[in-house]
């Protein structure tokens, strides 16, 4: 089974510019960006981004049908495997209660669906692409808890199979990473399964407290 690695760090700790050097967006100075042994800068930039999924914290939806933002991913895609993403994005029965079906219009940015849904859109065209290495980059962090776990379930069906890069402030998705690799003021500081860095008593063992405690606290407001 692929491994499943969360970056984690506060704002500023530089979680992007690790996503950006990984998809080349610019390169390094010194050291190497690796992808199963190859240096990204010996790779065309075409191979690099058909080897990479993203589901961003926002997916940038078009103007146009369902239909077409999903198969976005895959011009060429038959219905079959359209409604195959969308069933395993828990998309397809929203899908299909809908007056116009495939057919509807999502509106400008997406406005006419909710951020799960399009969440769930970001997904389905992830599944249809099929990526060798999927990269959540904050991919459920707008969306209230009730949602978040929903569309987590979604995710978790988007990364069998393939190595899942995720990257995270909140530590609610830490539960499915099997290494977690703590980012502080642009360095390393700590990585470990979550077992391993709670032990460690360090930085990582600190937040996980504090986040737990503001998350009782806003249980016990509602």
């Amino acid at each position: 089974e692929p491994d499943c690695i969360l970056i984690w760090g506060a704002t500023g700790a530089g979680k992007s510019t690790l996503l950006k050097l990984l998809f080349r967006f610019y390169d390094v100075l010194s050291g190497r960006v690796l992808v199963d042994g190859k240096d990204v800068r010996d790779l065309t930039q075409e191979s690099l981004r058909q080897a990479l999924g993203l589901v961003p914290q926002d997916v940038v939806l078009f103007n146009e049908t369902i239909k077409s933002n999903i198969s976005y991913a895959k011009p060429e895609a038959t219905m079959e495997q359209l409604r195959d993403a969308a069933r395993r994005a828990q998309l397809l029965d929203f899908i299909e209660s809908l007056p116009e079906g495939w057919e509807t219009r999502v509106g400008e940015r997406g406005l006419k669906l909710s951020g799960g849904e399009k969440q769930r859109v970001g997904i389905a065209r992830v599944i249809l692409a099929d990526p060798a290495i999927l990269v959540l980059d904050e991919a459920t962090s707008a969306l209230d808890s009730a949602t978040e776990a929903a569309v987590q379930d979604a995710l978790d069906e988007a990364s069998k199979g393939r190595t899942t890069l995720m990257v995270a402030h909140r530590l609610s998705t830490v539960q499915n990473a099997d290494e977690i690799v703590v980012l502080k003021a642009g360095q390393v500081i700590e990585r470990g399964t979550h077992e391993d860095l709670l032990a460690a008593k360090g930085e990582y063992a600190d937040m996980w407290a504090r986040q737990a405690k503001r998350d009782a606290l806003a249980v016990a407001a509602e």
